[in-house]
């Protein structure tokens, strides 16, 4: 067998990523996880989490992110920051591509999520995770008795906008078409309830306030009529874009671009898996990615056993 860098490297640092790390620095593998920027992902520009076992209380999400970042270390887990540059499964032995260095490994785990698509206008950044935000099961409770805005026209924005219901005192749902995409039951759902408001033909221009979100600027595509309209918060919901760029075509992706994956986290290439928001899953919450990285570790060590044998 040739000798190589490591049994397992891990792509992303976000929940997923350093819980696949604990499982393997456990095992005992010799692991490296790369984390292009700081450990956490999306978490990590979470103000407060509220539906993460454990913590009745709630808990910030760089707090999360640090109590996980701490006990995989605490096994000894290697976390290096750098980029992925490419990577090669072309034969057993894989070699991943980085800044300063190219090294090999028999597993991957690919952890390095996906990104909510933007709206680009003013005030999104500034905004977001301060009334801004693309995640309703996340966020909703925080807005009891208020008013948002929510913004797409798909099954996820009008089912999330259905749910913030439960939650808010009204909600408008801005669509820049006059009709949606969503499904038609979700549809009819929608259209039923008298705390949701429809805004037509309309798209958000800016996102405005002082330490939170205040209000939104609507305009009408039709008219060019600008609106200011007082909201307390903001929901986007415009599509998602996995993190996926330096795969090129090496493993099979399904039709939005994300990873397919089995039952055991493998990807069409033996030996690479992949966890959390990335792959192909119905839910892409912290609770999932957790559950997928425990699976791929596992998986990964079996596979690697296998090969040493």
């Amino acid at each position: 067998m040739k000798n190589i860098n490591y049994d397992l490297v891990i792509i992303g640092g976000g929940p997923a990523g350093l819980t696949a790390g604990l499982y393997a620095a456990r095992a005992r593998l010799n692991v490296i996880l790369i984390e292009e920027i700081v450990p956490g992902g999306q978490v990590i520009i979470s103000d407060w989490i509220e539906n993460y076992p454990g913590f009745p209380e709630g808990i910030s999400g760089p707090d999360l992110v640090q109590k996980m970042t701490e006990q995989a270390k605490r096994f000894d887990l290697n976390i290096e920051n750098n980029e992925v540059i490419s990577i090669d499964l072309s034969d057993p032995v894989k070699k991943i591509t980085l800044n300063d260095r190219t090294i090999t490994t028999h597993t991957i785990i690919i952890a390095t999520g996906a990104s909510p698509k933007k709206l680009g206008v003013p005030g999104e950044d500034t905004f977001f995770g301060k009334g801004v935000s693309s995640c309703a099961t996340c966020d909703g409770p925080f807005f009891k008795d208020r008013v948002v805005a929510t913004v797409g026209g798909g099954d996820t924005a009008v089912q999330e906008s259905i749910f913030l219901t439960k939650f808010a005192k009204k909600v408008y749902l801005i669509h820049r078409r006059d009709r949606l995409r969503a499904g038609a039951i979700l549809q009819e759902r929608a259209l039923a309830n008298d705390k949701i408001e429809f805004i037509w033909n309309s798209v958000i221009t800016g996102i405005n306030g002082l330490s939170h979100v205040e209000n939104i600027s609507v305009k009408n595509v039709k008219t060019g009529d600008i609106t200011e309209l007082p909201v307390d918060g903001c929901f986007i919901w415009v599509g998602i874009l996995p993190n996926t760029q330096f795969l090129k075509d090496a493993v099979k992706l399904d039709e939005q671009g994300f990873i397919v994956a089995d039952l055991n986290m493998e990807t069409s290439v033996p030996g690479v898996f992949a966890v959390g928001d990335v792959r192909n899953t119905p839910l892409r919450q912290i609770a999932t990615a957790v559950g997928d990285a425990a699976i791929a570790a596992f998986s990964a060590e079996h596979y690697i056993e296998n090969k040493r044998r």
